[in-house]
């Protein structure tokens, strides 16, 4: 495996004098109307100017300078890793080293490190620091948060260039998400329901791309059975989800399990994109025509008209070069059944 590059220390940049920023302004204003990261930006200035026009209270100008700060920084310091697949890491600070969970994450990590992955941890105690003693130091980012208790850094990542230290939790599970090609949840309290809660809520409603989401516990540990025993009876049976979401998660006892799920769905799955009312699934491998037939049988349902079609890369998704070459399912998705699609990707990864 590749060992990464490091990218270099944050410095102290230089404050700009006022006619740095007008001759900055001056270029990004003045350049093609076809570079359409000028233009994004040209939204961004023009969005910012509207906020002093709003007049909006200094706390609330606070929050937005922040907010953007943080996401700049954050940004930043996962760019020169993202092409390396990742696994966002949740659970409890509080886990002490002699806990079963505790053995588990750090056994967990080290297995998906040595599969390729880096892991993701919000940097602290317990499974936190559990996780990135198994994947080690230099395959571990740590997206902290500032609290009065319980989040310092672990000392595998402390001053690592990969630790990130946010004010706003809107802004760190933003990182946990984007970023993440994977989702590991151990047990954990108030926090790890939330984020766990988050990611499912993006992934039923088709705002996040497919991912595999694992729910690890330890053998003779019931946390995520009892969990799941309440999904089934206050959620599933009251009809305020589907059974098919329960598709979007598993829960396995194990590291070679949890590792064996996250493969298997990358195992011909690659990728989608949105290209207007068609969805197309790159796939690392091609499907026969009969292979096609079965699963205009089986998943109709999640079609809006037509049918699934195989063919190479649409005319919109050129500009992933490097992905052109891969063969696509193509079909008009529905966009409301998030857990049916999962099950249409395991059928796919399973031909």
């Amino acid at each position: 495996m590749d060992t990464p590059t490091q990218p270099p220390q944050n410095r102290q940049r230089p404050v700009l004098s006022n006619d740095d920023i007008l001759t900055q302004i001056r270029a990004l204003l003045e350049g093609p109307d076809d570079d359409l990261q000028a233009t994004i930006m040209r939204e961004l200035l023009t969005g910012f100017l509207r906020l002093h026009d709003a007049h909006l209270d200094l706390l609330d100008l606070k929050i937005v300078n922040r907010a953007v700060k943080e996401l700049r920084h954050a940004f930043g310091v996962f760019h020169g890793y993202r092409d390396r697949r990742k696994v966002s890491i949740f659970g409890s600070a509080r886990t002490p080293s002699d806990d079963p969970n505790y053995r588990l994450a750090h056994e967990f990590a080290e297995q998906i490190v040595k599969a390729g992955y880096m892991v993701i941890t919000g940097g602290a105690d317990g499974i936190m620091r559990a996780s990135q003693e198994g994947a080690g130091r230099e395959n571990s980012f740590g997206v902290n948060i500032m609290l009065p208790f319980e989040q310092g850094a672990n000392a595998t990542i402390a001053n690592d260039p990969k630790l990130i230290t946010f004010k706003y939790f809107f802004t760190r599970k933003l990182m946990f998400q984007k970023e993440a090609n994977a989702i590991a949840l151990f047990p954990g309290g108030f926090g790890t329901h939330d984020e766990g809660f988050e990611i499912l809520t993006l992934a039923q409603t088709g705002k996040s791309d497919p991912q595999p989401i694992v729910c690890l516990q330890a053998p003779d540990c019931d946390y995520w059975d009892d969990w799941s025993g309440f999904i089934v009876k206050q959620l599933l049976k009251r009809k305020l989800i589907n059974e098919e979401d329960l598709s979007l998660f598993t829960i396995v006892n194990s590291a070679e399990a949890a590792v064996e799920e996250i493969l298997a769905f990358y195992r011909r799955y690659h990728s989608i994109r949105f290209v207007g009312k068609q969805l197309a699934m790159r796939l690392t491998s091609a499907i026969s025509a009969e292979q096609l037939d079965r699963i205009q049988s089986q998943f109709s349902d999640v079609l809006t008209d037509g049918r699934f079609e195989l063919r190479g890369a649409l005319e919109e998704e050129l500009d992933e070069p490097a992905l052109t070459e891969l063969p696509r399912l193509v079909f008009p998705f529905n966009r409301r059944s998030a857990g049916r699609l999962r099950q249409l990707i395991n059928h796919v990864n399973s031909l």
